[in-house]
């Protein structure tokens, strides 16, 4: 069976006429030719599909496309203003947070979301205390970030990156 799907992908409304079995990254990569995220395990267990759905870190490999028919989805492709990156790409940058760069779209998404969701007040499994701010300190980012995974190992550049971008105050 196939369903008419659009989503605003990184601020663009795009219509798509697709299987209603597909999923959000395949509806992405192969329909609409948004190649940012990718796919890593198809299994959302590596996080190099996360993207950012209506404000949130999602795995897009996880989500039917048309289950989230007009849903706005921010891609690390989106997030940089008129030519000018979004601050945790550019803590990415100064840190040296990627090798191979395959994960790193996932992971700049995640960390936008980690920001977000940190100074909303969400706590984490590691917040110590669940009533106060969390404070974005190396055990806090390290648990926010573990759906996503760097098979170079480049987590202290990362952890570094998402530090940087909290202190900057980047969102």
């Amino acid at each position: 069976m196939e369903a008419d799907v659009t989503l605003t992908v990184d601020g663009e409304r795009r219509t798509l006429r697709t299987d209603t079995r597909t999923t959000l990254l395949d509806a992405l990569r192969e329909h609409l030719g948004v190649i940012a995220p990718k796919k890593g395990c198809d299994h959302g267990q590596c996080g190099s599909c996360t993207v950012l759905l209506d404000g949130r870190r999602a795995t897009s490999c996880l989500t039917f496309a048309v289950a989230n028919d007009g849903a706005d989805v921010r891609t690390a492709d989106g997030l940089a203003d008129d030519g000018e990156l979004h601050p945790v790409q550019q803590a990415f940058i100064d840190n040296d947070a990627f090798q191979c760069g395959y994960c790193t779209p996932g992971q700049v998404c995640s960390a936008v979301g980690v920001l977000e969701e940190a100074e909303a007040g969400w706590p984490s499994a590691v917040t110590a205390d669940p009533a106060d701010t969390p404070r974005l300190d190396e055990a806090e980012i390290r648990e926010r970030m573990s759906g996503n995974l760097c098979r170079c190992g480049a987590y202290a550049g990362i952890v570094a990156a998402v530090r940087g971008a909290a202190e900057g105050g980047a969102r």
